[in-house]
């Protein structure tokens, strides 16, 4: 089995390496295609109007000076054009990618833009600041990752559908296990916005992003990872609001 990694957080980042380890107990024909420096929140965005540099960093490990969307483009249609990839995993994100974060999520977009050009696709992220402080647990994501994969290539899905994978900020032990879950909706803002002054005159802004928790019902992604489990959800991309068409019809 072929399989293309790809993430959001740059190509060293410390979920790259996770995610290169989840991939060997998997396959030894691993390649990697990730953005040179991080590209969170980018969601699915194209770099149409800037030049995407390819460079290689070692045997089948690139980077491109782009997005994970420019990234897996490159990666199939250059990189793997002859011997397209079985399966692409996206992540392992630092930080949960839950509720509304899926719509500017860099690592979904990896995933969405596989599955768009034909390639079961997998995201994966590892939540953080709910169930303690501390450095993130990886190696939750690191031992539970390769069997929950073999598990959902072995049950199957649409081709229209991706999986988004979320790991508790929990010891491997202290995971409570799997739950299949739907995307869930928060009941506040996250973001927000610090104005500050200029030193040479005017103004200019920092944007925040919160990460408190809601209180989601049973069955959500948010609820699952609040709860100790690991969330696996089936993302599309059709946004179609069915009530709502039928009434404006």
């Amino acid at each position: 089995m072929r399989i293309l990694l790809t993430n959001d957080d740059g190509v060293r980042a410390e979920g790259m390496s996770v995610l290169r380890r989840i991939a060997a107990k998997l396959s030894d024909d691993v390649w990697v295609c990730a953005p040179e420096t991080e590209q969170s929140a980018a969601s699915r965005g194209v770099s149409l109007h800037n030049p995407v540099r390819l460079k290689k960093l070692e045997d089948r490990v690139f980077c491109v000076s782009g997005t994970p969307t420019d990234s897996v483009i490159v990666g199939l249609k250059d990189l793997l054009k002859d011997h397209a990839p079985d399966l692409i995993l996206s992540g392992v994100n630092r930080g949960q990618n839950l509720a509304e974060d899926v719509t500017f999520s860099g690592t979904i977009a990896g995933a969405l833009q596989g599955m768009q050009m034909g390639i079961p696709s997998i995201a994966l992220s590892l939540a953080r600041g709910f169930q303690g402080a501390g450095s993130l647990p990886w190696e939750t994501a690191e031992q539970h990752g390769p069997k929950i994969i073999k598990d959902l290539l072995s049950k199957g899905w649409p081709a229209n559908v991706i999986l988004s994978v979320n790991f508790p900020d929990a010891a491997p032990d202290a995971v409570k296990g799997v739950q299949i879950t739907r995307q869930g909706h928060r009941d506040f803002q996250m973001t927000g916005v610090e104005k500050r002054d200029y030193p040479r005159g005017g103004h200019y802004f920092w944007l925040t992003y919160g990460a408190k928790k809601s209180n989601p019902p049973v069955g959500t992604d948010l609820r699952a990872i609040y709860d100790g489990y690991i969330s696996v959800t089936p993302l599309y991309t059709d946004l179609t609001h069915e009530d709502t068409l039928r009434a404006l019809e």
